[in-house]
Protein backbone atom coordinates (compact mmCIF):
# COMPACT_ATOMS: atom_id res chain seq x y z
CA UNK A 1 0.00 0.00 0.00
CA UNK A 2 1.17 3.47 -0.86
CA UNK A 3 -0.57 5.41 1.90
CA UNK A 4 1.74 8.43 1.94
CA UNK A 5 1.92 8.81 -1.87
CA UNK A 6 -1.86 8.53 -2.17
CA UNK A 7 -2.38 11.06 0.63
CA UNK A 8 -0.01 13.53 -1.07
CA UNK A 9 -1.69 13.04 -4.47
CA UNK A 10 -5.27 13.56 -3.26
CA UNK A 11 -4.23 16.51 -1.12
CA UNK A 12 -2.40 18.19 -4.02
CA UNK A 13 -5.46 17.57 -6.17
CA UNK A 14 -7.81 19.09 -3.57
CA UNK A 15 -5.62 22.18 -3.26
CA UNK A 16 -5.55 22.69 -7.04
CA UNK A 17 -9.32 22.25 -7.27
CA UNK A 18 -9.74 24.69 -4.40
CA UNK A 19 -7.65 27.27 -6.27
CA UNK A 20 -9.71 26.84 -9.45
CA UNK A 21 -13.00 26.91 -7.52
CA UNK A 22 -11.98 30.21 -5.93
CA UNK A 23 -11.33 31.62 -9.43
CA UNK A 24 -14.84 30.46 -10.40
CA UNK A 25 -16.43 32.00 -7.30
CA UNK A 26 -17.16 28.59 -5.72
CA UNK A 27 -15.54 29.19 -2.33
CA UNK A 28 -17.39 26.66 -0.15
CA UNK A 29 -17.20 23.99 -2.84
CA UNK A 30 -13.47 24.58 -3.15
CA UNK A 31 -12.97 24.10 0.57
CA UNK A 32 -15.12 20.97 0.77
CA UNK A 33 -14.13 19.38 -2.56
CA UNK A 34 -13.51 15.61 -2.42
CA UNK A 35 -13.45 15.31 1.37
CA UNK A 36 -14.90 11.80 0.93
CA UNK A 37 -11.52 10.72 -0.49
CA UNK A 38 -10.25 10.72 3.09
CA UNK A 39 -12.99 8.32 4.23
CA UNK A 40 -11.80 4.73 4.88
CA UNK A 41 -13.59 3.13 1.93
CA UNK A 42 -12.08 5.56 -0.57
CA UNK A 43 -8.74 6.26 1.07
CA UNK A 44 -7.57 2.69 1.63
CA UNK A 45 -8.69 1.56 -1.83
CA UNK A 46 -6.78 4.53 -3.25
CA UNK A 47 -3.65 3.60 -1.30
CA UNK A 48 -3.95 -0.06 -2.30
CA UNK A 49 -4.44 0.61 -6.02
CA UNK A 50 -2.26 3.73 -6.25
CA UNK A 51 -0.68 4.24 -9.70
CA UNK A 52 0.57 7.83 -9.61
CA UNK A 53 -0.38 8.58 -13.20
CA UNK A 54 -4.12 7.77 -13.13
CA UNK A 55 -6.97 7.35 -10.71
CA UNK A 56 -6.58 4.29 -8.44
CA UNK A 57 -10.22 3.51 -9.24
CA UNK A 58 -9.17 2.44 -12.75
CA UNK A 59 -6.83 -0.20 -11.29
CA UNK A 60 -9.41 -1.24 -8.69
CA UNK A 61 -11.91 -1.86 -11.52
CA UNK A 62 -9.38 -3.94 -13.45
CA UNK A 63 -8.59 -6.09 -10.41
CA UNK A 64 -12.03 -6.45 -8.81
CA UNK A 65 -14.36 -5.82 -11.73
CA UNK A 66 -15.82 -2.74 -10.01
CA UNK A 67 -14.66 0.11 -7.82
CA UNK A 68 -16.23 0.33 -4.39
CA UNK A 69 -14.33 3.59 -3.88
CA UNK A 70 -15.91 5.08 -7.01
CA UNK A 71 -19.41 3.93 -6.07
CA UNK A 72 -18.95 5.62 -2.70
CA UNK A 73 -17.38 8.75 -4.21
CA UNK A 74 -19.88 9.46 -7.00
CA UNK A 75 -22.81 9.09 -4.62
CA UNK A 76 -21.48 11.81 -2.33
CA UNK A 77 -19.95 14.34 -4.70
CA UNK A 78 -22.30 16.39 -6.85
CA UNK A 79 -19.54 17.57 -9.16
CA UNK A 80 -19.61 14.19 -10.94
CA UNK A 81 -22.15 13.89 -13.73
CA UNK A 82 -22.81 10.29 -12.65
CA UNK A 83 -24.42 11.69 -9.50
CA UNK A 84 -27.01 13.44 -11.68
CA UNK A 85 -29.14 10.52 -12.84
CA UNK A 86 -32.74 9.85 -11.93
CA UNK A 87 -35.85 8.12 -13.18
CA UNK A 88 -37.61 10.30 -15.76
CA UNK A 89 -41.36 10.66 -16.33
CA UNK A 90 -41.39 7.50 -18.46
CA UNK A 91 -39.74 5.42 -15.73
CA UNK A 92 -36.35 5.18 -17.46
CA UNK A 93 -33.01 5.95 -15.83
CA UNK A 94 -31.88 9.22 -17.42
CA UNK A 95 -29.30 11.97 -16.95
CA UNK A 96 -30.32 15.20 -15.23
CA UNK A 97 -28.87 18.58 -16.21
CA UNK A 98 -26.23 19.56 -13.67
CA UNK A 99 -26.75 22.82 -11.81
CA UNK A 100 -24.22 25.47 -12.88
CA UNK A 101 -22.23 25.46 -9.65
CA UNK A 102 -21.61 21.70 -9.82
CA UNK A 103 -20.77 21.91 -13.51
CA UNK A 104 -18.24 24.59 -12.54
CA UNK A 105 -16.74 22.37 -9.86
CA UNK A 106 -16.56 19.48 -12.35
CA UNK A 107 -14.54 21.69 -14.71
CA UNK A 108 -12.19 22.66 -11.89
CA UNK A 109 -11.87 18.99 -10.92
CA UNK A 110 -11.02 17.86 -14.46
CA UNK A 111 -8.39 20.52 -15.03
CA UNK A 112 -6.78 19.81 -11.66
CA UNK A 113 -6.82 16.03 -12.24
CA UNK A 114 -5.14 16.43 -15.63
CA UNK A 115 -2.48 18.66 -14.08
CA UNK A 116 -1.83 16.17 -11.24
CA UNK A 117 -1.69 13.02 -13.35
CA UNK A 118 0.00 14.40 -16.48
CA UNK A 119 2.53 16.51 -14.57
CA UNK A 120 5.02 18.03 -17.09
CA UNK A 121 3.03 16.66 -20.04
CA UNK A 122 0.00 18.83 -19.17
CA UNK A 123 -1.08 21.38 -21.77
CA UNK A 124 -4.05 23.74 -21.97
CA UNK A 125 -5.67 21.17 -24.29
CA UNK A 126 -5.29 18.20 -21.92
CA UNK A 127 -8.71 18.45 -20.25
CA UNK A 128 -10.49 18.90 -23.57
CA UNK A 129 -8.62 15.97 -25.12
CA UNK A 130 -9.49 13.77 -22.13
CA UNK A 131 -13.16 14.74 -22.50
CA UNK A 132 -13.09 13.97 -26.22
CA UNK A 133 -11.57 10.51 -25.60
CA UNK A 134 -14.23 9.52 -23.08
CA UNK A 135 -16.87 7.06 -24.22
CA UNK A 136 -19.30 7.69 -21.36
CA UNK A 137 -20.38 11.18 -22.50
CA UNK A 138 -23.71 9.72 -23.66
CA UNK A 139 -24.54 9.13 -19.97
CA UNK A 140 -24.30 12.88 -19.37
CA UNK A 141 -27.21 15.25 -19.92
CA UNK A 142 -26.73 16.80 -23.40
CA UNK A 143 -26.76 20.38 -22.07
CA UNK A 144 -24.22 19.47 -19.39
CA UNK A 145 -21.96 17.83 -21.98
CA UNK A 146 -22.30 20.85 -24.28
CA UNK A 147 -21.38 23.35 -21.53
CA UNK A 148 -18.52 21.18 -20.29
CA UNK A 149 -17.04 20.95 -23.78
CA UNK A 150 -17.56 24.69 -24.30
CA UNK A 151 -15.57 25.65 -21.19
CA UNK A 152 -12.85 23.03 -21.78
CA UNK A 153 -12.51 24.42 -25.32
CA UNK A 154 -12.20 27.94 -23.86
CA UNK A 155 -9.38 26.71 -21.62
CA UNK A 156 -7.67 25.07 -24.61
CA UNK A 157 -8.00 28.11 -26.87
CA UNK A 158 -7.97 31.15 -24.56
CA UNK A 159 -6.21 29.85 -21.45
CA UNK A 160 -7.31 29.24 -17.89
CA UNK A 161 -7.51 32.86 -16.75
CA UNK A 162 -9.95 33.92 -19.46
CA UNK A 163 -11.95 30.71 -19.24
CA UNK A 164 -12.36 30.86 -15.46
CA UNK A 165 -13.48 34.51 -15.63
CA UNK A 166 -16.20 33.48 -18.09
CA UNK A 167 -17.06 30.42 -16.01
CA UNK A 168 -17.52 32.59 -12.90
CA UNK A 169 -19.90 34.92 -14.79
CA UNK A 170 -21.83 31.95 -16.20
CA UNK A 171 -22.22 30.33 -12.76
CA UNK A 172 -23.47 33.59 -11.22
CA UNK A 173 -26.03 34.22 -13.97
CA UNK A 174 -27.17 30.63 -14.39
CA UNK A 175 -27.43 29.96 -10.63
CA UNK A 176 -29.74 32.95 -10.23
CA UNK A 177 -31.89 31.67 -13.11
CA UNK A 178 -31.96 28.14 -11.63
CA UNK A 179 -33.08 29.45 -8.22
CA UNK A 180 -35.85 31.53 -9.79
CA UNK A 181 -37.04 28.54 -11.83
CA UNK A 182 -37.07 26.29 -8.75
CA UNK A 183 -39.12 28.86 -6.81
CA UNK A 184 -41.55 29.12 -9.72
CA UNK A 185 -42.01 25.34 -9.96
CA UNK A 186 -42.56 24.99 -6.20
CA UNK A 187 -45.06 27.84 -6.26
CA UNK A 188 -46.97 26.18 -9.12
CA UNK A 189 -46.95 22.87 -7.28
CA UNK A 190 -48.32 24.47 -4.10
CA UNK A 191 -51.05 26.30 -5.99
CA UNK A 192 -52.21 23.03 -7.60
CA UNK A 193 -52.85 21.46 -4.17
Amino acid sequence: MKIFKHFVTITKHRLKVCRYCFKAGLYLQGLTHDLSKYSPVEFFAGARFYQGNMSPQVKERLVLGYSAAWLHHKGRNRHHFEYWRDVDKTGKNAPVKMPARYLGEMICDRVAACRIYLKKDYTQRSSLEYFQRRTDVSYMHPETAEKLEYFLTLIAEEGEEAAFRKLKAYIKTESAREKAETRRLISEYKSEK
